[in-house]
């Protein structure tokens, strides 16, 4: 069966097949939902988030060009979405606070698997906004360099040293001794 790129499915929406929207929603709700949850740390937002996101993608299909990779155009849709919601935070909320609230205690395996999963999260709240954008837009949505850069709207090189020091700082954060 012959596997539609991204850009088809697309093009095939926008000329008005639903099924094509189905399958380009199918392939990325996950990643997407990820990114964003990542970016503001809290499900009730990033579900308000992720569904308006879905929207702006939904009213803007008619100006997609196929020039543009689908997951960069998606993408700097939902990250404009996210700066949208965060600037209009006054004051920011205490995301750090929330993200080391733990649930219930389950098995010695999966205790330690949540304390490095909090571990990880705290870091990335941690990260400079920029950084920890760029981060999240490579391991959660799994976006190549030039894309990142073209979602966040800077050039390459910006977008690599964000990269380089968001890294960097993940591993500092992450092998730090806890005080």
């Amino acid at each position: 069966m012959h596997e539609f790129s991204d850009e088809d499915l697309m093009m095939e929406w926008v000329a008005g097949k639903m099924e094509a929207f189905e399958r380009l929603y199918e392939r990325y709700r996950g990643p997407l939902y990820r990114y964003i949850l990542r970016r503001v740390g809290d499900d009730a937002t990033a579900n308000d988030l992720y569904q308006g996101s879905w929207e702006k993608i939904i009213r803007g299909r008619k100006s997609y060009r196929p020039q543009a990779p689908f997951p960069a155009w998606m993408y700097r849709i939902a990250h404009n979405h996210v700066m949208d919601y965060f600037r209009r935070q006054r004051p920011e909320t205490d995301i750090e606070t929330e993200l080391l609230e733990s649930g219930t205690a389950g098995p010695e395996e999966q205790l330690g698997l949540e304390n490095r999963e909090a571990d990880l999260r705290e870091a990335l709240a941690r990260l400079p906004e920029k950084q920890r954008d760029a981060i999240l837009l490579k391991l959660d949505a799994g976006l190549d360099l030039q894309t990142i850069a073209d979602v966040t709207g800077v050039n390459r090189e910006t977008a690599k040293s964000r990269l380089r020091y968001a890294v960097s700082r993940l591993k500092h954060l992450l092998t730090e001794p806890v005080t």
